[in-house]
Parts: structure tokens; C-alpha cells; sequence
């Protein structure tokens, strides 16, 4: 007979208490048939018969709903409203095609769901990814959006089990900063929406708008200068949470608040070190996805008609590797192949990328890098100073995943290049100062190269992009 879940809970001074609780959907595979169990869930679909229910309920754990049968006695007077939340108990059963399905001896409502008061979905209709992120705060219903989430989580989850299980320490980095990492100049500004306020605290020498922290602060672009703060004194570390671009663009591969994994490699001087660290990230965070999470990932992709998308996961050992100026001969040998010319000046498009990772039939790394195109902090190559010593890694249907470098080490050469207010970052090479090289790689871009998800909207859980923030 299998057991309920037990929870535990100790206080100094009195026994331990036992509290029954209920089962998630996802945990009834462990059950054995005859069971007694309580779930608790949404009606998904329901058919209604003479004298029994069929109620398909999901709860989140599981992209399969788990059947509940309602006999006579309850099959009459049931709620099965789709969308109603329910608690149902009984024995564990099987349909005729071996599934599991939950013989209803007790069945109520908790929350009712009037479908004709204007709740958004319905039963057994498919709707497009544009009407449901026009209801936020309903779309964890939607049993591919709650796939979705599942698989977030878990890829959170492997890509920090990797990085601990190499001894890379989690930093916390902050959110409000004075530095705009990139220099770019696409930040939000914070500031207190209250005068008043500002007024009271305002100092003589110092404008309004900056007067709670007596300086410009902003919404980080990167936690990356904080993270090598920290790398100088604990070693290797890594960081993973929200960062904002204030940037005009609606393209589906981008958003105004998003997620980063910033990665920080102490006493290196190589970017092969970084490339290495990169490969064996995807590949082994890859594959334990694939696996762990087939079903989600199956239920995301839906008939997308594309198949065997990591077919080249299976024998690929490393990535090919092309310096920019090798990519940049690959491109103008296929000049009539490519939707944009290639312009070297202006580095490389989305499309070029694309036509690259085909080209190679795989994933692909660009090195070397001109300096131009990259931020300040990018270690100049010894031998051409022109260049720098960057990557950037390609991946098939996004293009650039991840942009990592080898940090510039020497105090001198990166005195000329600092932006103004910088100067904590330059006196990291002057007091004790070691060479270091890292990445960073969008979390949600790695989602939907995992999941072929076209649009990234669909694989945070409340999107923010130019002229929408709802909720």
C-alpha cells in the first residue's frame, strides 16, 4: 500500500507532529494500483456520461493530465467546469490502454471557474502564443506554457548543479548599480517616483533626480564587473538573475528584462580555458535535459515538424572553432547565399550567424575578435592589438548564445580605455590584481534553442519588451 507524503515538523520542547498532505500527479507513477490517494488540480476536459465522468485534471507537475473517474453517485451533481480547481480522493486504477487514472470516492470544488464571465480559455482549443501572452496571469494553465516552466526550472538547476559541482561559487550581484557594464548606453534609470521625497533628502551639490543615492543608479546590464569584484577575492564564480536593456526593439529574440548566467574563471590567461568550460556546460547540461525532461520538451516542440534537432549531440566531443576574419572569408565565399551582405565594420548579423552554425553543422565558436566591436574590458591579443581576445558562440536557430573574453590584466593599457567612474574596476589590477576570463549566456536564448521556441516572450513567465509591461 503506498503511503501519503509525510512532513515533518520539529520544535524545540514538543514531539514531532506527522501531517498528511496530498499527491502531485507527477508522483502517482509511484504508486501501485489499489492505492488511496487525494489530488488536487484544474479541470483540463471533462465527458460527461448517463452515469459516470470523465475528468482529465492537470496540476502542474506533469504535462499528462491523470484521468478521475466519477461514478454515479457523484457524477451528477460534479462541477467539471474547465478551469474549476478540484480535490478529488480514491483509488488508484488503470484505464483499458494501461494508464493510470484515479477512481473517485470523494470529489469537490475548491474554485469555481465561469467560462462564460470571461475566462480566457476553453477546453480543447489551441490558441496562438500572441492571444496567450495577452493573459499573463493565466498562462501557467496552458498545459505547453506550464511544460515550459518546468523545463526552466530544471535547466536552472542543471546549469548551477554544473558550475557547484566544479567548484564555481554563487554570487548574488546587485540589481541597482552605478556601472553600465556594456557602455552602450542602453540602461533604465532608477530613481524614487516621489519628490518629496527627493526633496527631503536632496544635499546641496547634487541634482534632484540624484539625490537618494547622491549619484546616477541604473538597472544592471550585467552583473560581470561585480562578478570579478568578488572572483579577485573567493575564486571562481558565477552569477544567474534578472538584467535590462532599455533598447527600442521588438524582435523576437529580445526583451527589456531578462535572465543571465555570468561565469568568472580566476588565473587564466586563455580563452581556450573559457571555450572548454563553454563545451562542457552544453554539452553535459544537454544532455541531462534530453533526458530528464523528454516529455516537456516533446510537449514544447509539438508538431513543429522538426526533428532530431541535437541529432549532433550524440558524437560531438568539441566545437569547431573560427577566428572573425575566417568567418568573415566563409560569408563572402557564399555572398549569394546570404539575405544581408557582410559588412566586417559592422560585425555579424543574426542571419550570418545562422548560415555559420549551417555551414558548420553545429553549434560554433568565433574568436578573435576586432576591438571595436567589443566593450572595453576585452584583453587585446598580443601580437595585433587591433583584435581582442573574445568569443562568441553560435547556435543553430538563434544565433549568438554566449559572448565571453579574456579580461584585460594589465592596469596601463586598460587606464586608456575605462569609461569615466570606473575606477574601483581599474584598481582591481593595481592592488593584487590576477588574469581572468569568463562569459555570459542569455538563459531565455538557451530555452528556446532547447525547445525551438521562436518567440522569446514564451519562455519567461511575465515578458517585458518596449510599449508592454502588463501586470
Amino acid at each position: 500500500m503506498f503511503s501519503f507524503r509525510l512532513l515533518k515538523i520539529s520544535q524545540e520542547n514538543h514531539p514531532i507532529r506527522l501531517i498528511h498532505t496530498y499527491l502531485r500527479i507527477s508522483e502517482l507513477r509511484k504508486c501501485q494500483q489499489g492505492d488511496k490517494v487525494t489530488i488536487k488540480g484544474w479541470v483540463n476536459n471533462a465527458r460527461k456520461m448517463k452515469k459516470t465522468s470523465f475528468v482529465d485534471i492537470v496540476d502542474g507537475s506533469s504535462a499528462s493530465p491523470l484521468q478521475v473517474v466519477l461514478g454515479k453517485e457523484l457524477s451528477g451533481t460534479a462541477d467539471v467546469l474547465f478551469g474549476t480547481s478540484v480535490e478529488a480522493s480514491g483509488t488508484i486504477g488503470s484505464t483499458p490502454k494501461g494508464q493510470l487514472e484515479l477512481r473517485a470516492e470523494d470529489y469537490r470544488v475548491l474554485g469555481q471557474c465561469p467560462v462564460d464571465e470571461g475566462f480566457p480559455f476553453a477546453a480543447k482549443h489551441t490558441y496562438s502564443p500572441d492571444y496567450i501572452r495577452e493573459h499573463p496571469h493565466f498562462r501557467s494553465r496552458i498545459t505547453t506554457f506550464a511544460a515550459m516552466l518546468r523545463v526552466r526550472d530544471a535547466a536552472h538547476r542543471a546549469l548551477v548543479d554544473f558550475l557547484h559541482q566544479r567548484d564555481f561559487l554563487h554570487i548574488h550581484t546587485p540589481i541597482l548599480t552605478a556601472s553600465d557594464c556594456e557602455g552602450a548606453g542602453e540602461v533604465f534609470r532608477v530613481r524614487p517616483d516621489s519628490d518629496a521625497l527627493l526633496k527631503g533628502m536632496q544635499k546641496d551639490d547634487v541634482p534632484l533626480e540624484e539625490a537618494f543615492f547622491d549619484r546616477r543608479a541604473y538597472l544592471s546590464v550585467s552583473g560581470q564587473l561585480h562578478l570579478e569584484a568578488m572572483a579577485h577575492g573567493i575564486g571562481n564564480c558565477f552569477t544567474l538573475g534578472p538584467t535590462f536593456r532599455s533598447e527600442n526593439n521588438k524582435s523576437p529574440i529580445h526583451l527589456s528584462e531578462f535572465y543571465m548566467l555570468e561565469v568568472e574563471q580566476v588565473f587564466t590567461s586563455s580563452l581556450t580555458d573559457c571555450i572548454e568550460l563553454i563545451s562542457d556546460m552544453m554539452i553535459s547540461v544537454l544532455r541531462k535535459l534530453l533526458d530528464s525532461c523528454a516529455e516537456d520538451i516533446r510537449h514544447c516542440q509539438g508538431d513543429s515538424g522538426e526533428e532530431n534537432l541535437f541529432e549532433w549531440l550524440a558524437e560531438v566531443k568539441e566545437f569547431p572553432v573560427m577566428t572573425f576574419a575566417e568567418a568573415v572569408e566563409v560569408l563572402q565565399k557564399h555572398a549569394d547565399r546570404l539575405k544581408v551582405p557582410i559588412v566586417p565594420s559592422d560585425g555579424l548579423m543574426k542571419s550570418h550567424e545562422l548560415f555559420l552554425t549551417d555551414f558548420c553543422r553545429s553549434p560554433v565558436f568565433i574568436v578573435d575578435w576586432p576591438a571595436a566591436l567589443k566593450p572595453f574590458y576585452m584583453r587585446s591579443k598580443a601580437d595585433d592589438d587591433s583584435l581582442v581576445d573574445a568569443l562568441d558562440f553560435l547556435v543553430p536557430r538563434i544565433g549568438e548564445l554566449i559572448g565571453g573574453s579574456v579580461r584585460e590584466n594589465d592596469y596601463n593599457r586598460l587606464k586608456l580605455r575605462i569609461p569615466p567612474g570606473s575606477e574601483w574596476y581599474l584598481n582591481l589590477r593595481r592592488f593584487g590584481g590576477i588574469p581572468t576570463a569568463g562569459f555570459g549566456m542569455g538563459f531565455e536564448r538557451f530555452l528556446q534553442f532547447l525547445l525551438n521556441i521562436h518567440n522569446i516572450r514564451d519562455v519567461i513567465p511575465f515578458p517585458r519588451w518596449p510599449h508592454s509591461c502588463m501586470l
